[in-house]
């Protein structure tokens, strides 16, 4: 009777109202933090506020206001872009996806407003990648959700396959060659950050090394790439099925509380609570769910699990987040990762949270 229960208990979803409460609180938060979208951020150093970090938030934001169309939200993300000019970190020259970053925030409100400014400085940056044939740039797993998406929406707006090519040339490139075989390992079906953790790279346990929002990167850059690039695309397929493999291998190695450690495979390596990677896998499988691509009974349990414990153990009163690991490229960095500690940067932590939050609140 008890395994029954538990596993009926399983099953229930979270209260719609609950999740949106949730969400609201944690982004109210974060915009009577910041109310000048337009702010530099400074933590050891002045950065613009269109960096990645931010970038991120607004994704999850405009995520929000598809479900809540609530105007502020349409006012913090188009003030966003105006404070920047719709400019890019480095120019429209630049080729780093962290850069590119904020055009996917900038093409969803060009898809509202139809103002060309909104469009302009991404797709020049984005065309001047086209004119080369330089394919590795993306040599950090964290680049495929940064930039991937832009290239999807560019080339639904333009009608331009050229973007969806180059942007599976480069996706191939960290797939297979870098770090000298490829980033990612079919046979654990999980991703390499970069070409530092490759073996003989190993984990204290001996395991590989796999970081958790690293890989919850290439979740999300799959999610947002095969929610919008047409399926007649003749890599679409291969996304689908890296996607499926990759919550594959992300499934096992869930903690008993919901989370998933900052080191997916060495749980003695700043194991603990994570809320960044941990709602990023939330975000991959709920979608997945919602639109039939996985297996219903399989993953329900380990997203309402997930989102159960970040919703009750994250969420602070006053809408802060905590358990957010800090910026970095491994399970050390960003230390340490409590519910009362603040990382250098809070922004990209919420994102996550609302991405994950908003595919929740569209289960049935």
């Amino acid at each position: 009777m008890s395994f029954f229960s538990n596993a009926l208990l399983a099953q229930v979803l979270p209260n719609k109202t609950a999740v949106l409460q949730a969400m609201v609180k944690a982004n109210q938060y974060f915009m009577q933090k910041w109310p000048d979208a337009g702010k530099p951020i400074f933590t050891n150093i002045e950065r613009p506020s269109n960096i990645w970090t931010r970038a991120v938030y607004y994704e999850g934001l405009m995520a929000l206001y598809k479900i809540k169309p609530d105007k502020a939200y349409y006012d913090y993300a188009t003030q966003w872009g105006q404070k920047h000019q719709w400019g890019l970190r480095g120019g429209i020259q630049t080729r780093n996806a962290d850069n590119q970053a904020c055009g996917q925030t900038y093409l969803d409100l060009y898809l509202i407003d139809k103002k060309p400014e909104q469009l302009q400085h991404i797709k020049a940056s984005m065309d001047l990648m086209l004119q080369t044939d330089k394919r590795d740039d993306w040599n950090w797993i964290d680049a495929l959700q940064m930039a991937m998406p832009v290239f999807v929406k560019l080339g639904n707006i333009t009608g331009d396959t050229s973007y969806a090519r180059k942007m599976y040339e480069m996706y191939a490139y960290t797939k297979y060659r870098h770090g000298g075989n490829g980033l990612y390992n079919p046979v654990e079906k999980l991703w390499w950050r970069d070409k530092d953790f490759v073996p003989p790279y190993k984990e204290p346990n001996g395991a590989n090394c796999y970081w958790s929002r690293g890989n919850g990167w290439v979740v999300a850059a799959l999610v947002r790439t095969l929610d919008e690039l047409p399926k007649t695309d003749p890599a679409y397929p291969e996304y689908l099925q890296d996607y499926k493999d990759l919550l594959t291998g992300v499934l096992p190695q869930q903690r008993l509380d919901g989370y998933w450690n900052v080191s997916l495979k060495d749980h003695t390596h700043f194991g603990g609570k994570e809320l960044s990677g941990t709602a990023l896998f939330v975000y991959g499988m709920a979608y997945g769910i919602n639109k039939g691509l996985i297996d219903r009974k399989t993953y329900l349990p380990a997203v309402i699990k997930a989102w159960n414990a970040m919703a009750a153990e994250c969420l602070h009163k006053d809408g802060k987040l905590g358990y957010v690991q800090g910026t970095g490229k491994e399970p050390k960095d960003g230390q340490p990762v409590t519910y009362t500690s603040t990382p250098d940067f809070e922004d990209y932590g919420l994102g996550c949270f609302l991405l994950a939050g908003t595919e929740v609140y569209k289960l049935k």
